[in-house]
This record gives structure tokens, C-alpha cells and sequence, in this order.
């Protein structure tokens, strides 16, 4: 009898809801955010980094509780070591988060900083606030050391999970990426010239992303240099 109500007590149950709250309420944040239900910054800022903060705090506390509870044998070791396990990823993940978007490269990068391409029709109101970071802070943005193909430059911005956007000519072709899970929209031109062909991403919103418009030129010009 005891042994049932140490294992199964809803008390321990409890606690380990207040544990799961936090991801759970990123995901419906992150989820919210991508269908438009809301802005990114209240999806993102507010609800995921702000209330979810706090909340993996309030799971810390529970998961702790819990193992103090087990250590009574008031409730399940297993339940508590599955409670730490959620704190921990959770409460890591957040440390994450802070770290990449304080301390990643800018979300503009450009292979050619001396003369860096332009959006054109593609970015009306320019590409935002914000330096333009190159190989220095970003080294795997490479230029083609050679005038790829039009087709080239599509399938590059494709493969790199790139939607087309406008017209493909000799000189240029430019594309639209948007995340998963916030629906962070990423633009990238590809700019084609005799014996060189740069690229160049940015966050729309000319916020940090964590590097993500380092990682996307670097998708497209390993692409680049490889197809031709």
C-alpha cells in the first residue's frame, strides 16, 4: 500500500506538470508565431524568452522538489530523474538561446564586402539597421571564384531551402527562407559576374537570429562551389 502510494503519488505528478510547462508553452509560442497568430515579438521576445524563462525557473524549483520527494521516497526515483532530465534540456536550453543570439556572427552576411550586393525590388525598404559581417565572422561565406550559371544559382538557393522570388536573369537570381519554428524570413541574393559569383543573406527584420544568416550563406555558397 505504501509502496503504490509512493510510486504514484499525485503530488509528484503535479510537479512534473510544472516541469513540462515550460517547453510545452515555448513550443505553442513558436507554433503561434509561425501560423501568424501572432508578431515575432511577442511569440519570441515575450512569450518564449520572458514568460518561458520564467517558467523553466518554476520548473528548476519543481524538479528539485521532486527529488527531495524521492529522497523521502514520497514519490517515484524514476519520475524524478525524468523531471531533472526536462529541467536540465530546458533550463540548457535557454542558456543556449541567450548565448547564440549575444554572441553569433550579424544575420548579414555577404561574401564581398567591398562592394556588397543589393536586394533590389526584393528588400523596398533596404536591408535594416546592422552591420554586414563577412568571412571574418562568418567563414564558411565563400564566393564562387567563378560566373555560375543562371540554373546554378536557382538550384544553390533551392537546395538551400530558398523559395524563389522574382525573376532569374545572367546577373542575379534572389530567394526567400523562412524558419520552422518562429518563421524567421531570411533573403538571399546571388550575385553573378565574369570569373565571380557572390552571395549575400539578411534577417528581414535586421534582428539576431543566432547566426542564421551565417549558416544559410554558407549553405548557398557550398553549393555554389560545388556545382560548378
Amino acid at each position: 500500500m505504501a509502496a503504490a502510494k509512493r510510486g504514484s503519488g499525485g503530488g509528484g505528478m503535479r510537479l512534473l506538470a510544472v516541469v513540462v510547462l515550460a517547453p510545452l508553452f515555448v513550443l505553442v509560442a513558436a507554433l503561434g508565431t509561425r501560423t501568424g497568430l501572432w508578431s515575432y515579438a511577442i511569440g519570441h521576445d515575450l512569450l518564449a524568452m520572458r514568460v518561458g524563462a520564467g517558467l523553466a525557473a518554476f520548473g528548476a524549483v519543481a524538479a528539485l522538489a521532486l527529488v527531495i520527494f524521492a529522497l523521502r521516497r514520497r514519490a517515484s526515483g524514476l519520475l524524478a530523474a525524468l523531471a531533472v532530465a526536462i529541467s536540465a534540456a530546458t533550463v540548457g536550453f535557454y542558456a543556449w538561446q541567450v548565448s547564440r543570439i549575444t554572441d553569433g556572427p550579424p544575420d548579414d552576411i555577404s561574401t564581398d564586402l567591398a562592394e556588397i550586393p543589393g536586394f533590389g525590388a526584393l528588400r523596398r525598404g533596404g536591408a535594416g539597421p546592422g552591420e554586414t559581417g563577412g568571412v571574418e565572422s562568418c567563414p564558411g561565406a565563400l564566393p564562387a571564384m567563378t560566373q555560375v550559371a543562371p540554373a546554378s544559382a536557382v538550384w544553390a538557393l533551392q537546395e538551400a531551402g530558398f523559395s524563389l522570388r522574382g525573376g532569374v536573369t545572367v546577373a542575379r537570381a534572389a530567394g526567400t527562407h523562412r524558419g520552422f519554428w518562429f518563421g524567421t524570413a531570411h533573403d538571399a541574393v546571388i550575385r553573378i559576374r565574369p570569373g565571380r559569383t557572390d552571395v549575400r543573406v539578411t534577417a528581414r527584420d535586421g534582428r539576431p537570429h543566432g547566426g542564421e544568416a551565417c549558416r544559410l550563406a554558407t549553405r548557398i555558397s557550398d553549393n555554389l562551389r560545388v556545382r560548378d
